[in-house]
């Protein structure tokens, strides 16, 4: 070994193998034996956004894989904070979207001894993740980092995991031998084979949309994190087709266009004859694609980047491949043997008619100011304020029951991923990991939470992660005292010993949210009224900084999710 030849350890070698692969942020929490771990990645240029809970911290790696589409990574200490770290990674594999979580481990030597937070992490995290391995020597490092990055991006992506032992850790290898099992481990992995859709199956699917007498296309995450929106404007435009977004589909094609058929849900999708579904997939936000929602003689065509989804629902036509790549055929196909429905034709203009109804009656409800607030009332607020911000949109965060069903439907996305919310899993607590995962994949954007206060409950202390960060996050609380609104119980249901105790659904009445922000050096604000409301929003959005706007609601103004309401 030269005399300038140095050794390095576990952790700078996995920091410089992150590195290497271009991961440049982590998000997690510190502690052994991974402390140092962290502070190698940042010394290399990898910023590490520390949070106080692993759960959050895991939402906000899978988010950020979504919005920058490389994976998002996330830290954990070993036992325990592997544990915390599942929800994230769950979370991730639910919706498609790529992220590794990294683990330290026991000592390999000690373990089935009763060592310091023990646990047999490869096992924990198997229902979890496409891919796990554990390095069980130091030289074993880069292969296993570029591996899990790689699943984490290839096929349907999803979460992966490496487990890291204490030892390997310690471990030290010289810098040029680390050089070199870098160099061959990146030559090792194998660019993925892009799958190229038949042009037969292009043709007919042209074919079945050509022929259509009431098609309709329905977008999802899916067509959005494979940067599809173009060619979705393209074939949307050119063939005049009425189009329906899933929720985190919302943006691809402004709210706004003309042949958006969102407010006219219900018709669209139980009318259409021919459904082309682009990376969205036919689970229960699409009522499966089964009838009475949708027609018994509905014709899908199903694009899906993985050919198991397509396998599983049997579409009557399934293109299996990148939503972009997909498109870019389908138009190409189409430009050479071109239709357009026209705004004339029966089925465009019954889905604009009813369309123009339903928003006319949302609007009509909008257009009064109730107070104490419903959930209308600031929800337009609201979305008059982001409006106003024009270009570059702000990323919108929503999460709770009342206040994601009615937000989807009130607030406005004109641009392509600016909506993160609950997503294919429902999950609640996102929302604060979310903001941050968005804040720092854009740093050119406002990030804006709309929550309910339950949903905000899950992950509140991070507004100390948005202060101690300077993050431009506004997270906005609708307070209505309880998971959908305060005490409803029943006279039959209040008894019993504890019949005293709060209802399971009820918080403290009127929680003054807004001043735990302040705590932290952070903006607060009250708003009971219209006047509060708009006032907070235009001097928060101005600042870009830090801000809780603490919303009291009406805590008998909500009620459950209507979608789900058989569900409890």
């Amino acid at each position: 070994m030269a005399e300038s030849d140095c050794e390095i350890d576990g952790n700078q070698l996995i920091a410089k193998s992150l590195a290497r692969f271009g991961v440049d942020c982590m998000f997690g929490v510190v502690g052994i034996p991974v402390t140092s771990l962290a502070n190698r990645a940042v010394s290399l240029g990898v910023r590490f956004l520390a949070f106080h809970n692993e759960q959050s911290a895991g939402y906000a790696a899978s988010a950020y894989g979504y919005l920058t589409g490389r994976p998002g990574v996330l830290l954990t200490v070993s036992g325990p904070g592997c544990v915390h770290g599942l929800a994230g990674l769950a979370n991730a594999m639910a919706n498609g979207w790529p992220m590794v979580m990294i683990s330290g481990s026991c000592d390999q030597n000690d373990f089935g001894r009763g060592d310091f937070q023990e646990l047999d992490q490869i096992a924990a995290v198997k229902p979890f993740s496409k891919f796990s391995v554990k390095a069980k020597a130091i030289k074993e490092i880069p292969d296993c980092v570029f591996q899990a990055l790689a699943h984490a991006g290839s096929g349907r992506p999803g979460g992966c995991y490496l487990d890291f032992p204490s030892d390997v850790l310690h471990q030290t290898i010289s810098d040029s031998e680390a050089e070199g099992l870098l160099g061959s481990a990146a030559e090792r992995i194998r660019e993925e084979k892009v799958v190229s859709v038949e042009n037969s199956q292009i043709e007919e699917a042209a074919s079945l949309l050509r022929h259509a007498e009431r098609p309709l296309i329905v977008f999802g995450k899916g067509a959005a994190f494979s940067r599809a929106e173009s060619a979705l404007t393209k074939l949307v435009e050119t063939t005049g087709i009425p189009f329906l977004p899933t929720p985190m589909g919302k943006g691809l094609l402004p709210d706004t266009h003309d042949l958006a058929a969102t407010a006219a849900r219900s018709l669209a999708i139980g009318k259409c004859d021919v459904a082309l579904v682009v990376g969205a997939r036919l689970n229960w936000l699409l009522h499966f694609g089964d009838p009475p929602k949708w027609s018994k003689d509905v014709k899908f065509i199903l694009v899906d980047v993985c050919r198991e989804e397509i396998e599983l629902r049997k579409p009557h036509l399934g293109l299996v491949g990148d939503a972009k790549l997909v498109l870019e055929k389908l138009n190409k196909q189409i430009k050479d043997d071109p239709f357009c429905l026209g705004r004339s034709h029966p089925w465009v203009e019954a889905i604009s008619r009813k369309a123009k109804e339903n928003v006319s009656k949302l609007e009509a409800q909008l257009a009064k100011q109730v107070v104490p607030f419903n959930f209308l009332t600031p929800m337009k607020i609201i979305r008059d304020a982001i409006c106003a911000l024009g270009s570059p949109a702000p990323i919108l965060v929503s999460e709770g029951a009342n206040t994601m069903d009615v937000g989807r439907a009130v607030l406005v996305q004109t641009e392509p991923r600016t909506r993160l919310d609950a997503g294919t899993w429902g999950t609640m607590g996102v929302g604060l990991g979310y903001c941050i995962a968005a804040a720092v994949a854009s740093p050119d954007r406002l990030v804006v939470a709309v929550e309910g206060d339950s949903g905000f409950g899950f992950s509140a202390m991070e507004v100390e992660t948005l202060v101690r960060y300077q993050l431009p996050v506004v997270v906005i609380v609708f307070n209505n005292g309880g998971v959908y609104g305060g005490d409803r119980r029943s006279p039959d249901e209040i008894n019993g010993p504890y019949k005293d105790d709060p209802a399971p659904t009820s918080f403290v009445p009127s929680a003054a949210y807004h001043i735990v922000i302040e705590a932290f050096g952070g903006k607060g604000y009250l708003a009971c009224s219209p006047e509060e409301l708009s006032s907070a929003l235009a001097e928060s959005f101005a600042a870009r900084k830090p801000a809780v706007i603490n919303v009291i609601i009406d805590p008998y103004a909500g009620s459950e999710s209507g979608r789900l309401q058989h569900k409890n």
